[in-house]
């Protein structure tokens, strides 16, 4: 029983040596902190896909494009990507032929709609990838950092053995598990970083091309009102 006391979880974090306590901690925080990002995600992006839809439906019912500029206008932080992406080009559309009074200059008019509408593109996409490169880091540097740990506590396992006139199993032991923890305690930081990473590059992809969509089908439409 003091064999399964002494090689518990707990026992070996404490008896483990400062630099790989110092790891450990540090593996810990950073695993913490990739979780708390990686519910925001998925928190945001559902939003995102929710609010999108929404805005679809409401763009394709074909209501009045000025009544729905309105409506994006007075709730732009609560109608979505898509919905921003729609106002700015709108906003720049009616901006655009209020200043303009020659027919001639429509494809300036439409080229600046369509300029704004790919600046808010950028800037939604730009919002979306945040803590992203976080989670890659993680994902990457987290197994090598809990390597370090595990090579030195290693390394501090046999230096101990130099003073043993008669090295067993049961002596070098516990000193491999204490720095093994840190190689288990980097990968449990890195997994869910990497799953949760390629995940969401997966689903910010897939709402680039919608958007994308959107821009290039209502810049036709906006081509076709301003004949």
């Amino acid at each position: 029983m003091n064999a399964v006391q002494d090689l518990s979880f707990i026992e070996l974090i404490s008896h483990a040596h400062i630099l790989v306590k110092l790891i450990m901690a540090l593996l810990f925080a950073v695993s913490l902190i990739s979780w708390t990002y990686i519910f925001r995600k998925v928190f945001a992006l559902r939003a995102a896909r929710r609010q999108t839809e929404q805005f679809e439906r409401s763009f394709w019912a074909g209501g009045n494009l000025h009544t729905l500029h309105q409506s994006a206008s007075s709730q732009r932080d609560q109608s979505g990507p898509l919905a921003r992406i729609f106002e700015a080009g709108m906003g720049e559309f009616i901006k655009g032929k209020q200043a303009s009074r020659d027919a001639l200059d429509v494809g300036a008019v439409l080229d600046g709609a369509r300029r704004a509408m790919r600046a808010a593109f950028h800037r939604e996409l730009d919002m979306m990838d945040t803590h992203l490169n976080f989670l890659a880091s993680v994902g990457s540097v987290s197994p090598y950092i809990g390597l370090l740990g595990t090579v030195w506590g290693i390394m501090n396992a046999f230096r101990g053995l130099a003073s043993v006139q008669q090295a067993t199993l049961a002596t070098v032991a516990p000193g491999i598990a204490e720095a093994l923890i840190a190689t288990a305690i980097g990968l449990f930081a890195a997994i869910p970083a990497v799953v949760a990473y390629n995940r969401f590059t997966h689903d910010i992809d897939r709402l680039a091309i919608r958007f994308e969509s959107f821009v290039e089908e209502f810049s036709n439409i906006l081509q076709r009102q301003s004949r």
